[in-house]
């Protein structure tokens, strides 16, 4: 379910809490329900969820997102149903568990034929056709943006207004970047031992137009976000009328476990000649 076609899903929050060093302590992730209209200062109605359900007795569904399907354990009734009363329709919870999907960037996928446009885009990545493998993620596992784009966006808007970066959905924040915008030609980049291929563009849909405290369509210039950067950020000619904001990536794992921690210093250590080209279909 995606924000962009059910707008409530705005309105569900969630926080993570590990797995301890008791080997039945799995960890577990709270999903928090907040009304529309109240504020994030509020009690919200929680409901407690394992990272690591037991799934022997869990019957296996289908599931397909966008052009890249795969199998998933469907969650016990309790879960699908505290969902389903606040949608305010049925709804199932499913839980990957070890699945995975085929990337669906085409040059990514070898169950897809090269053509001339990915080979281009696999040169300027410096890639090879290895097969990336992705979770319940739209495209990749990790979407970087920048603040100083951010800014960029919020100049839009009236002032005094300030855009949202959780509307863009990013789970690493990039800041100091001395331009709006250069991180169109990011190829990598690099965190504490940690080397990020910036493989895509992040093309964007009418998601970033949601109130998030509504879960609606927002009113006034917010609601209309879309359409602004509509006016000079549809840079990507594999994604001409979507605009574009970050850049889906992929980690390249050299050794062990790596921690990533807010104020980690972030260096740039490949700048694309030219801007990548979006290859798949299914988002243009």
């Amino acid at each position: 379910m995606a924000v962009a076609n059910f707008n409530e899903m705005s309105l569900f929050l969630t926080s993570i809490t590990y797995p301890g060093e008791d080997e039945a302590d799995g960890g577990t992730i709270a999903v928090s329900y907040r009304s529309p209209g109240k504020t994030s200062s509020e009690t919200f109605d929680t409901l407690d969820i394992p990272l690591q359900p037991d799934t022997k007795d869990l019957e296996t569904i289908e599931v397909a997102m966008h052009d890249s399907p795969t199998k998933a354990f469907e969650m016990a009734a309790q879960y699908s149903s505290w969902f389903s009363s606040r949608f305010g329709y049925e709804v199932v919870l499913a839980y990957l568990g070890s699945n995975l999907r085929n990337v669906l960037f085409q040059e990514m996928n070898p169950t897809t034929r090269t053509s001339w446009l990915s080979s281009v885009a696999s040169g300027i990545l410096g890639g090879s056709n290895k097969g990336e493998k992705i979770t319940f993620s739209d495209c990749s596992p990790y979407l970087i943006t920048s603040k100083t784009s951010l800014a960029d966006v919020s100049a839009r808007l009236p002032e005094g207004e300030e855009m949202d970066m959780t509307k863009f959905r990013p789970n690493i924040v990039v800041e100091g970047a001395d331009q709006a915008w250069e991180e169109d030609y990011w190829g990598k980049i690099s965190m504490n031992d940690a080397e990020f291929t910036c493989a895509h563009n992040c093309v964007r849909c009418s998601s970033i137009n949601v109130d998030y405290a509504t879960g609606k369509p927002a009113e006034g210039e917010a609601g209309s976000v879309l359409k602004k950067l509509q006016r000079d950020r549809r840079i990507d000619a594999g994604a001409k009328w979507s605009p574009v904001f970050g850049r889906y990536s992929f980690l390249n794992v050299k050794h062990g476990h790596l921690v990533l921690k807010v104020g980690n210093e972030v260096n740039v250590t490949q700048v694309n000649p030219e801007r990548t080209i979006f290859s798949w279909k299914g988002l243009g």
